[in-house]
């Protein structure tokens, strides 16, 4: 069910959970019980735990792998054939 965002004369904007169905019906105050207005906005696609965890500063931060030597593979000796393969 999709957040609808709603706006009093007298109280100010407002949100209500509401069914796709019921989207164009007008909505009433939940403080003054007056017919309220609906308000276009863009839709949410953060959930709240993600919205409260996402950092102030938009600005990305530069990250560096750390550098290290190089590691040789290890070589593997496969005496008994070739493990990928089904023998007969």
């Amino acid at each position: 069910m999709p957040l609808y965002e709603f706006k009093c004369r007298d109280c100010g904007p407002f949100e209500q959970w509401r069914t796709m169905a019921e989207s164009s019906h007008p909505a009433h105050c939940p403080s003054c019980q007056q017919t309220a207005t609906r308000l276009f906005s863009a839709p949410m696609l953060l959930t709240g735990a993600l919205r409260l965890s996402k950092k102030a500063n938009p600005e990305p931060q530069l990250v560096q792998r750390a550098q290290s030597e190089p590691v040789a593979p290890k070589l593997r000796s496969h005496a008994e054939g070739r493990p990928w393969m089904i023998s007969h």
